[in-house]
C-alpha cells in the first residue's frame, strides 16, 4: 500500500485540494470514506499537531496505507487567536460556517483594519507503515474582513482577507490558494518529508 494514501478526512474539498498537491508524487489518495473506514474519533489535543496524530493514529489501526491527517485553526488575534484549535467546533460541529463567520465578523464590529490581524494554522501528521510518525506544521497571515466574498473556498476561507492577492482564500483560484495556504504549504512540507521515507514510491 506505499503507493496509497489514506487521508482522515470526510471534507471533500480538503480532499480535493491534497489530491492537487500530492499529484507529483504519483500516488492515489483516498478519503476515509474511500478507504472503506468508518470510525468515530474524538480530536481532545491540545495542539493541532496533538490532534492531527490522533486523527492519524486512529485510522492507521485500520488499514496498512499511509495515512495522513490535518488539524487547521483560524487564530484571530483581537479574539485572543479564537477560535484556534476549536474552530471546527466553534458554535458546535454542526453549525454552519455562514453562523460562524457572521458571530466572527460580529464580534470585531468596530476594530479596525491594523487590528484584525489573524491567521490560518496547519498542522499535518502521517503515520507510516512502519510506525514512524511525521509531523509539519504552516501558516498563512491575513485579516478578517469585514463579510463574506468568495465561493471557491470552505470554512473560515470568506472571511480571510490576503493583503498581498488583495482578495479572500474564498476568492482565490485552486492554483493560488494551494501555493499560499496554510494547508499547501504544510503538506509541500510533509511531501518533502515522505520523499525521504525509503520505501516511498514516487
Amino acid at each position: 500500500m506505499k503507493n496509497k494514501i489514506v487521508f482522515a478526512t470526510g471534507n471533500a474539498g480538503k480532499v480535493k485540494e491534497i489530491r492537487m498537491i500530492m499529484a507529483d508524487l504519483g500516488v492515489e489518495v483516498l478519503s476515509m470514506k474511500e478507504a472503506g473506514i468508518s470510525i468515530d474519533i474524538e480530536e481532545d489535543g491540545s495542539t493541532y499537531e496533538e490532534n492531527a496524530l490522533i486523527k492519524a493514529r486512529a485510522v492507521a489501526a485500520c488499514t496498512d496505507a499511509i495515512v495522513m491527517a490535518d488539524d487547521s485553526g483560524l487564530e484571530v488575534d483581537a479574539l485572543n487567536k479564537e477560535p484556534g484549535v476549536l474552530s471546527a467546533r466553534y458554535m458546535g460541529e454542526d453549525t454552519p460556517y455562514s453562523i460562524k463567520n457572521g458571530e466572527i465578523i460580529k464580534r470585531l464590529m468596530g476594530v479596525p483594519d491594523e487590528e484584525r490581524s489573524a491567521r490560518f494554522v496547519c498542522a499535518i501528521a502521517a503515520v507510516l507503515p512502519d510506525g514512524r510518525e511525521l509531523t509539519t506544521r504552516a501558516t498563512i497571515e491575513g485579516r478578517i474582513g469585514y463579510e463574506e466574498k468568495g465561493a471557491n473556498g470552505f470554512g473560515y476561507d470568506p472571511i480571510f482577507y490576503v493583503p498581498e492577492f488583495g482578495k479572500t482564500t474564498a476568492e482565490l483560484t485552486e492554483e493560488e490558494k494551494n501555493k499560499v495556504s496554510h494547508r499547501g504549504k504544510a503538506l509541500e512540507l510533509m511531501k518533502e518529508e515522505l520523499k525521504k521515507y525509503e520505501d516511498f514510491s514516487c
